[in-house]
């Protein structure tokens, strides 16, 4: 069975915890067992250097005066030896003859006392009286004396030598409210991670995100990371279907505009072919009606590639300085014969050398696509007008390549569009009538590479009727 993130983590960090608190509870027992040593042999010492004194005061003294010393201090059991530097046992309060006394000269703490000065050992056992002791011996080198004092080491002793037990105590409280507090933020972290391997596995499947398993998360900065993760990959789910839903409209879409010119010039050239008796001026109308109908084709076909490289790679379009005003005016030469056709004109309010940054492929269409479009709907003996304004221009900039952001108009005072079909004009192939749309030998993607374009020169387009008729397209580049 394999162990998850949160319970490797639990065990992890409460090892290494539990290390830390065993090292420091044995540091901790051995440094103050080690002061209180210390402090006990200090408080040995100070009566040997007072003893030494005793005796400077009385160098005439005798064993009996010795013992009354000895008793005098309020230290039960407290055994005191003098020493020579040789090791000959000169006086043992616990003694009465030394004559059969080894010598001590080999005893540990006699020989770091002549060695060092001072010398104890904790723990001994005393091959002279037999017991365990606490020594603490001092050599007088002036006086060519050591005095040794002891404790018996018994339980008494050794329990007032023992660490502390209350801080062990608090340490093990310590580690068990770490215990609870770690458990408690593991469990957390499991359960986050736990609904994250659900949603994986079931992202994974295919399966439905929509089960209790990943509804809460953990009110805490995981769970918040967690439940925005699944929140985001719903979200990319549904624009995924809806992009699908798109895809296949457009696809329908396409195909439906294809059939139409196409079904056309095969039934012309059905016809041609099945009648070879067709007058000449019978097989050229034909024959121009099926160019006419190729031309819709490639027409379509133009459109369908300017929005695919827009969608797909707007990086790949070149920017460069455009002058807007050259453009607009070509526009007007261009379809001049079709405005005087319909009986329409043109007034052009846009000042001169207006330069914007962008794609003059994808700019020219912008303006020539509302220019046919106005031809085609707005109808006969209308006037179409163009304006523009600077937004936040700078008069005094100093830079030579500042170009100001422009708002452009364009308007018409056709017969308009009904107002519940104005939220749809730039769809794709969407047309407001349908059958009148394609007598005009529309592609239905004009407006929809309009839109595309001036947002990808980082502007916004709107549409809206005029109060006196017909459409207004006000834009920024």
């Amino acid at each position: 069975m394999r162990i998850s993130v949160g319970t490797n983590l639990y065990l992890s960090v409460l090892s290494v915890f539990l290390v830390f608190a065993v090292a420091f509870i044995v540091f901790q027992q051995t440094r103050e067992k080690q002061y209180k040593v210390d402090t006990l042999n200090l408080k040995l010492q100070d009566y040997n250097t007072r003893m030494e004194e005793y005796l400077h005061l009385f160098p005439d003294y005798s064993e009996q005066a010795l013992d009354a010393y000895v008793k005098s201090h309020n230290m039960p059991h407290l055994r005191v030896t003098l020493i020579s530097p040789s090791g000959h046992v000169m006086y043992d309060s616990s003694l009465k003859q030394y004559g059969h006394v080894a010598n001590h000269a080999s005893r540990p703490e006699v020989a770091a006392a002549l060695s060092k000065g001072v010398g104890s050992t904790v723990e001994r056992n005393s091959k002279t009286v037999n017991g365990d002791f606490f020594y603490s011996a001092t050599y007088f080198a002036n006086d060519s004396l050591i005095i040794r004092t002891a404790l018996p080491y018994t339980s008494d002793l050794a329990k007032s030598l023992q660490a502390d037990q209350h801080y062990i105590w608090f340490a093990f409280g310590a580690i068990l409210l770490l215990t609870v507090i770690l458990y408690r933020f593991t469990r957390r972290l499991d359960d986050n991670i736990q609904r994250l391997r659900t949603f994986a596995t079931r992202a994974d499947h295919g399966e439905s995100l929509d089960t209790e398993d990943l509804v809460g998360f953990p009110a805490d900065e995981l769970g918040e990371i967690a439940e925005r993760i699944i929140k985001i990959y719903k979200r990319l789910q549904t624009t995924r279907r809806e992009q699908d839903v798109l895809k296949r409209q457009l696809t329908q879409n396409i195909a439906h505009e294809l059939k139409t010119p196409v079904a056309s010039i095969q039934g012309y050239l059905e016809t041609i072919l099945d009648n070879p008796n067709t007058s000449d001026t019978a097989r050229d109308m034909f024959l121009k009606r099926c160019y006419a109908q190729s031309q819709r084709l490639t027409s379509l076909l133009q459109d369908i590639s300017t929005l695919n490289r827009m969608d797909d790679a707007p990086e790949m379009m070149g920017n460069e300085q455009v002058n807007i005003s050259d453009i607009v005016a070509n526009i007007q030469k261009e379809t001049a014969l079709q405005l005087q056709q319909k009986h329409m004109a043109v007034v052009n309010n846009l000042p001169q050398g207006i330069v914007v940054k962008g794609n003059p492929s994808l700019l020219y269409s912008v303006f020539r696509n509302l220019t046919d479009n106005a031809i085609a709907y707005a109808g006969e003996g209308t006037t179409i007008t163009l304006a523009a304004t600077p937004i936040n221009r700078h008069e005094t900039y100093d830079d030579a390549n500042y170009l100001p952001k422009w708002h452009f108009s364009f308007c018409d005072n056709g017969v308009g569009v009904p107002a519940e079909h104005l939220p749809r004009l730039f769809e794709r192939f969407y047309r407001v009538d349908k059958g009148r749309s394609r007598k005009m030998g529309g592609t239905g993607l004009g407006l929809a590479i309009v839109k595309n374009a001036v947002i990808l020169h980082g502007g916004s387009i709107s549409v809206k009727n005029n109060e006196g008729g017909g459409l207004a397209f006000d834009f920024t580049l």
